[in-house]
């Protein structure tokens, strides 16, 4: 089956994009990728091995193309492997020769699980040292612990002896016993110490051991990660090639080069096809805030700097700048204000603090240190989400800013969040335990990681119900980045309405918004409440 097929009838040229949406786009795709989509969806769905056979989702992806007489169609692709092949009919293939890798890729794999299993050797090597250094430093401590109780019994029985009155003979003979003990518990304690120091060599021995292999497994792994690399051939639309190495500050995260848009586009470009738009999907059980038929942009950690190479050429849109947006020169607006505190009501689309390139400087802290320049502050303490509305709080000085920090550090600041998510919710309330981490290749997204993320707990409450929607009230009791939105999505399976990663941006915004907010105040200590309804 061909990767390729074509649109009937043939949309007008009215109805083509007149630059190509950029892939990292947040809006929902250009219609023409959504009508191409929805094909691939309808495929998908009726074909039972459209997932791994883990059963596991995975991203699929259409690229609408035209042809040098401008027919107009659409190709399709999916990320990495599907059912363990690089080569499925009907999508588009992977960036590398096939034939170059099969030249090293399986000796390479295969002396990769050789290290592997010296690692694990090594391992167990080094873990059985450590229990026999364990073990040996307990009979170290029983040995000394029977010593000292019976040269203890035996000292009283001196100290009795010499009280009730004893001759010279007795009393020089009561000290050579207590001199004798002595060095016995010299001796005791100087072996020990020298089983201890063989046992520490051991250990120390077997930790080389281990880490030299980890070492060697880590030096193979670059190595057969860089001769990867070297089979991609990135081209742009102008033709000119370049390396996928060269693309990115160190070496490409792994999986560079396998997501379906830079599959769909290098396709493209091999059939002399002209990319118009691009559309990417999640398919399958939901995972990490994914859900079955939900469009997202391309990842920012391993397609941020292949796309705009293999689009150079092009006439792309440029990509979004989160927090570029112009926001009203009078926000955010003061809720509350002393001497040390300030409470803004921020609005979305209003970065808290700068972006972390520095490029983007209009923020909440910036805005209100321009108000006041004479002061030291404001402080932000706490950070809202660009797409989140509600009360911050801030520092005038940086004494109340550590007071509040600790404040926070203690879990003694209350917020309360309203939201309204996609679906209805069982149950009326709840807590949510899902530890969180970072997923440095999709920045800013967060997944859930039992193994490595951080502990992040939410207790909710339902409000309301109607239209397939539920409100919610949300108490975060940690403060993790993205903690409600994940919550929302992955543990209630509910993701909040406007949410752009881990839900659908079909919404004017987020619909999550901080209206509570108390804290004990640095200076007075009495409790300040505030609140600020929902704008939805």
């Amino acid at each position: 089956m061909d990767d390729l097929r074509w649109f009937e009838p043939p949309p007008a040229a009215a109805e083509l994009p007149a630059a190509m949406p950029s892939p990292f786009a947040i809006a929902a795709p250009h219609p023409l990728a959504a009508r191409a989509a929805a094909a691939l969806v309808a495929e998908l769905r009726a074909d039972p091995r459209s997932l791994d056979d883990d059963g596991g989702g995975k991203m699929f992806g259409v690229l609408v193309v035209a042809d040098a007489v401008g027919r107009v169609g659409w190709l399709r692709a999916f990320s990495g492997m599907l059912r363990g092949a690089w080569f499925v009919d009907g999508f588009a293939p992977p960036l590398f020769d096939p034939d170059a890798r099969d030249r090293f890729w399986p000796a390479g794999e295969a002396a990769l699980a050789a290290d592997s299993a010296a690692v694990a050797a090594a391992a167990a090597a080094l873990a059985a040292a450590q229990v026999d250094a364990a073990a040996l430093a307990e009979t170290h401590r029983a040995a000394r612990a029977a010593l000292d109780a019976a040269q203890a019994a035996r000292k009283r029985e001196r100290g009795q002896r010499r009280a009730a009155g004893v001759d010279a003979p007795t009393a020089a003979e009561l000290d050579a016993q207590s001199r004798a003990d002595g060095r016995a518990r010299r001796e005791l304690v100087a072996a020990q110490r020298a089983e201890a120091e063989v046992a520490a060599a051991t250990v120390a021995a077997a930790r080389a051991a281990h880490d030299r292999r980890v070492d060697a497994r880590a030096a193979r792994s670059r190595a057969l990660w860089t001769e990867v690399c070297d089979g991609y051939a990135v081209r742009d639309a102008r033709g000119a090639v370049a390396s996928l190495a060269s693309l990115y500050a160190g070496p490409p995260p792994g999986g560079a080069g396998d997501c379906a848009a830079p599959k769909l586009i290098a396709e493209a470009y091999r059939r002399g096809l002209r990319p118009l738009a691009l559309a990417e999907l999640w398919w399958g059980p939901a995972r990490d805030g994914r859900h079955a038929g939900h469009f997202y942009p391309a990842c920012r950690g391993k397609c941020g700097p292949l796309l705009p190479a293999m689009l150079a050429g092009l006439d792309v849109e440029p990509p979004p700048e989160p927090g570029a947006d112009a926001v009203a020169p009078d926000e955010p607006r003061v809720r509350y204000a002393d001497a040390q505190v300030i409470v803004v009501a921020k609005p979305v689309g209003l970065l808290s603090v700068p972006g972390r390139s520095g490029a983007l400087r209009d923020c909440v802290a910036a805005r209100l240190r321009a108000r006041d320049p004479a002061c030291d502050g404001p402080i932000v303490v706490h950070r809202l989400d660009l797409d989140t509305s509600g009360l911050l709080l801030c520092a005038r000085d940086l004494d109340t800013y550590r007071a509040l920090q600790a404040q926070f550090a203690r879990r003694e600041v209350a917020k309360r969040y309203v939201a309204i998510v996609d679906g209805e919710v069982a149950g009326e309330r709840g807590a949510i335990d899902l530890p969180l981490r970072l997923d440095p290749e999709d920045r800013p997204r967060q997944v859930v990681d039992a193994r490595h993320g951080k502990p992040a707990h939410t207790t909710w409450e339902v409000l309301a119900r109607g239209d397939g929607r539920t409100r919610l009230a949300l108490i975060p009791h940690t403060g993790r980045t993205h903690q409600l939105r994940v919550h929302c999505a992955v543990g209630l399976g509910a993701p909040i309405v406007g949410d752009r990663l881990y839900g659908r941006a079909a919404a004017p915004r987020l619909m999550l918004h901080a209206e509570a907010l108390t804290f004990v105040h640095p200076r007075t200590g009495a409790t300040i409440a505030l609140t600020w309804p929902a704008p939805f």
